[in-house]
């Protein structure tokens, strides 16, 4: 192990999530501390009454996520099971090191607002590049979509030939998949958390002298992070990870039928299908593989046992759950990241792709399957029919508003 780092998790054997951008362990961190910011902020732009807004804005200010705090934070969470424990004396002494007060810090927050709303915005954030990609990828299976709108291929159920189709449907089935990833994220709410020690807000209740002021700093919160507001805390209640889970599961199940159907029709004895990337192998020189349809599938296997675990651990538990909240931290994550490495990928195969009319037309011509001669009208009408709904639904879809 000379000049290695037994610790690091760089990718040597990750191809299904190989983007970690916006979920690596720093980027977590930068939110929690994204997460304390905002909350300094809250307590003076919104409490004004009871506390200095414009020391709040200065303090907030001093506070960063320093990547020498990734020791004491790994140590932290083996001791005590969760990072904010360590991370809150590591801020408070960069409060003190600028010479600011340190007693407005954390206030009213316990580990799981930090850790909860941290992750809701990495899901954020990581969801919205995934949905970019998304709609890149839908954008030239449009294009591919019209343009083979009446080239004749052979359809196939349950691994062998079936009717006749066209290989504009294909793609508008892969766009329908796509759009339908896209309206799942869309529809994801983001909400902060907020509830103090046991989800009562008892903590910034107290703090400000009147009931309610728990609710006013949460609002505040969200409205500084561009989270949603969910009027409660929700500690022990976790469907918005749950959905959030769900989404990303799609996508990558989405991009995963491409993936599969696009290793499949590009085998050397189908040829409907060739791939602008590939890889090569150390064994045979000749061989050109479909890494990124590859790398696809490889997260589309994987991603339905960490929505099962999100799922499982959903039951929760008494106001925090033992256990079942900490398993969410990494398969949440994981879930996420799939998606966005998957979306990367999928734009990647997806403007290399392209069809083989000659030999989608010559494999049905040897079928003698419908859709050839007096049939090809009324299948061609079909496939207009079809690929036209498709893309007035994905344009539909992808013209919405972007997600904040």
């Amino acid at each position: 192990m000379t000049g290695l780092d037994a610790t690091s998790d760089w990718g040597l054997i990750d191809p299904g999530a190989a983007d970690p951008t916006g979920t690596a362990d720093d980027a977590v961190l930068a939110a929690m501390v994204d997460v304390e910011r905002a909350l300094l902020r809250a307590w003076g732009s919104e409490l004004d009454e009871f506390l200095d807004p414009q020391a709040d804005a200065l303090d907030a200010a001093a506070l960063v996520a320093d990547p020498g705090t990734r020791t004491a934070l790994r140590d932290g969470v083996r001791r005590d099971g969760v990072p904010v424990v360590a991370l809150v004396p590591a801020l408070r002494a960069q409060l003190e090191a600028a010479r600011l007060a340190t007693d407005r810090l954390h206030l009213g927050a316990t580990s799981q607002d930090v850790v909860d709303t941290a992750l809701m915005l990495v899901a954020r954030r990581v969801l919205g590049a995934t949905r970019d990609s998304l709609v890149a990828t839908g954008r030239k299976l449009a294009v591919l979509a019209d343009a083979e709108r009446g080239s004749i291929r052979m359809a196939r159920t349950v691994a062998r030939h079936a009717e006749a189709s066209t290989l504009g449907v294909l793609a508008a089935g892969w766009l329908d998949g796509v759009g339908s990833a896209v309206e799942t994220i869309d529809a994801l709410r983001y909400p902060v958390q907020f509830g103090g020690a046991v989800g009562t807000g008892t903590a910034a209740d107290a703090t400000a002298g009147r009931g309610g002021a728990s609710d006013t700093v949460r609002a505040a919160l969200a409205a500084k992070l561009g989270l949603d507001d969910p009027g409660r805390a929700w500690h022990a209640e976790r469907t918005a990870v749950v959905a959030i889970a769900a989404a990303s599961a799609s996508a990558v199940a989405a991009l995963g039928r491409i993936g599969g159907d696009a290793v499949q029709l590009s085998r050397e004895e189908i040829g409907e299908v060739r791939l602008a990337t590939a890889g090569g192998s150390s064994a045979m020189p000749h061989k050109r593989n479909p890494v990124d349809a590859v790398a696809i599938t490889a997260a589309a296997v994987e991603a339905p046992a960490h929505l099962q675990i999100l799922a499982s651990a959903a039951i929760a538990g008494d106001e925090r759950s033992a256990g079942r909240w900490h398993a969410e931290w990494p398969a949440l994550r994981r879930l996420v990241r799939l998606a966005r490495s998957s979306g990367i990928a999928a734009e990647r195969l997806v403007a290399g792709l392209e069809f083989d009319r000659e030999r989608a037309a010559a494999i049905v011509a040897g079928s003698g399957a419908a859709g050839t001669g007096p049939d090809r009208e009324v299948l061609v009408a079909a496939s207009d029919r079809l690929v036209d709904h498709a893309l007035a639904r994905f344009t539909r879809i992808a013209d919405r508003s972007e997600q904040p």
